[in-house]
């Protein structure tokens, strides 16, 4: 209890200090930059620049706002969603000597438990609220003890239970203290009574996948209690910005044609009111009513009608491009990807594409790695296999080669085999495997199978013992031990009676006498 004073106290103090930095940023304080006072330019001397600075407007502790958010505009449900989608879309490869078959039973209790999909709402919720946890539901555990995966027995795996920030209280006043990642963060989480799930339970943290969003430094992150921050805080001006000049650009259509009415006397007519607006009110409402579009305008002959048409679209769109470029920057989130627009110009898209793709692996190793790799080693406790030393995951690519990417990297890689199969450093059976394990990402060479594998290793040349038979007794320097025909070598070189014995020979001694 005095553990969850200090930290509330200590949430105070960071408080306070902020509210004062606020106002000595608001007293215009020189900085030290570039400052030109004679001619009022720079922070410090008396222009607009030097009244302005950052306010504070911690909008992730509202959660009915974020929520709002979220729920009605398009823009934050991509902002949240987009990025959860992606880490999650591709899903994992496992690495290790593991059995294909192994391998299929782990990966089909990851899909019947849906273990990508609470991963998914994981992601989603950390980013929304500022934080969430994923708690592993191992049947017959007490959840309040650490996770030792050697204790995990047949079935016990049940898949996760996502749990966002307002649904847990973390044990401000029990900290990890032992050394690792963990360490300063929470050793506990209390799920609350209006939770789905594990009502007023106590969760060790060592079951939880925990997520925070946007990370904050320490003294920010005890203000949070210990959670992190909601993407939406940190680029809701912008989001006001983009809204409001989409909003805007729709009310031009509707003021884009407008047709003024004059009326001679209607001072008068306003000023003595009554019967005589009514009756004016209903003549307009005529007028307006029964004018078609190949209608006739009724009008008095001393007054008179006038259409204007408004064009202040020129520099709208280039606008509303620059304020979408703002958002694209904020969220990390390529233009094509965000808004589902075509690249503009001589840009094809592909090089931010790439870069996104890159960003979102980061993000994966960064806050996926280490916890979905412990989700899967008890899937694999739970089904009793054995995991092999240097067992591990790695997450597909998200980038897709095309049909002819995958042709000119199948033909690359076979060419490559070939090759080092040919000058003898590797065996046929060894650069069959090397072929069929670059389809995993061309799609070629599947057909290769374990049994031609296993043909080819059989069909291997027998080793040099095999061949020599007992080298003690072998002489090489006498070739006659040999038979020709019994001997895989030359034929030695005939002796001078055997030359002279041969027709060939007799012919060319009979012709050199001759001459």
């Amino acid at each position: 209890m005095a553990r969850q004073k200090s930290i509330q106290r200590m949430a105070t103090s960071a408080l306070n200090k902020d509210n004062k930095a606020i106002d000595k940023a608001k007293k215009g304080v020189a900085a030290d930059s570039f400052v030109n006072f004679s001619q009022n330019l720079g922070i410090g001397a008396d222009n607009p620049m030097t009244s302005s600075t950052y306010g504070f407007n911690p909008i992730t502790r509202n959660r009915t706002l974020l929520e709002w958010i979220h729920r009605g505009s398009w823009l934050g449900g991509v902002a949240v969603d987009v990025v959860a989608d992606d880490m999650t879309r591709a899903g994992i490869e496992m690495k290790g000597k593991l059995d294909p078959d192994e391998m299929e039973r782990i990966e089909e209790v990851a899909t019947v438990y849906g273990i990508w999909n609470q991963i998914n709402d994981a992601i989603k919720w950390s980013r929304l609220y500022g934080g969430c946890i994923a708690v592993m539901l191992i049947d017959g555990q007490d959840p309040e003890t650490p996770l030792r995966l050697n204790t995990i027995r047949k079935g016990q795996f049940r898949g996760l239970l996502v749990l966002d920030r307002w649904m847990v209280e973390p044990s401000l006043s029990d900290l990890v203290t032992e050394m690792g990642p963990n360490m300063g963060e929470p050793k506990f989480y209390s799920v609350t009574a209006n939770a789905p799930a594990l009502n007023r339970q106590k969760i060790h943290h060592s079951r939880c996948l925990r997520l925070e969003g946007v990370r904050l430094p320490y003294w920010q992150r005890v203000m949070e209690n210990l959670w992190g921050l909601s993407v939406f805080e940190r680029l809701y001006d912008r989001m006001v910005a983009f809204d409001s000049a989409t909003t805007g650009a729709a009310q031009l259509v509707f003021k884009s044609y407008i047709r003024t009415y004059k009326i001679e006397g209607m001072r008068e007519v306003s000023a003595a009111g009554g019967d005589a607006v009514n009756a004016l009110t209903r003549y307009v409402d005529m007028m307006r009513r029964f004018q078609g579009i190949e209608g006739i305008t009724l009008l008095d002959a001393n007054d008179s009608m006038e259409a204007t048409t408004h064009g202040g679209f020129s520099g709208l769109s280039d606008a509303l491009q620059q304020f979408g470029q703002q958002l694209s920057g904020a969220l990390q989130i390529p233009l094509v990807r965000l808004f589902g627009q075509s690249p503009l110009g001589f840009n094809s898209g592909d090089s931010d594409l790439r870069n996104y793709y890159d960003n979102i692996r980061q993000q994966q190793i960064k806050q996926l790695l280490v916890p979905v790799t412990r989700i899967y080693r008890a899937i694999a406790a739970s089904e009793d296999i054995e995991l092999p030393e240097g067992f591990g995951i790695e997450f597909k690519s998200l980038w897709q080669m095309s049909d002819l990417d995958k042709a000119n990297v199948a033909s690359t890689v076979a060419q490559a085999v070939q090759g080092v199969e040919s000058q003898g450093l590797i065996s046929q059976a060894a650069a069959m495997k090397e072929l069929r394990q670059s389809s995993q990402k061309t799609g070629i060479f599947t057909n290769i199978s374990d049994e031609e594998i296993e043909e080819a290793e059989a069909a291997l040349p027998p080793s040099g013992e095999g061949l020599l038979g007992e080298q003690e007794e072998f002489n090489f320097s006498k070739p006659s031990q040999i038979k020709p025909e019994e001997s895989n070598l030359p034929n030695p070189e005939p002796s001078a009676e055997e030359s002279k014995a041969k027709p060939e020979n007799l012919e060319a001694q009979s012709n050199a006498k001759n001459i």
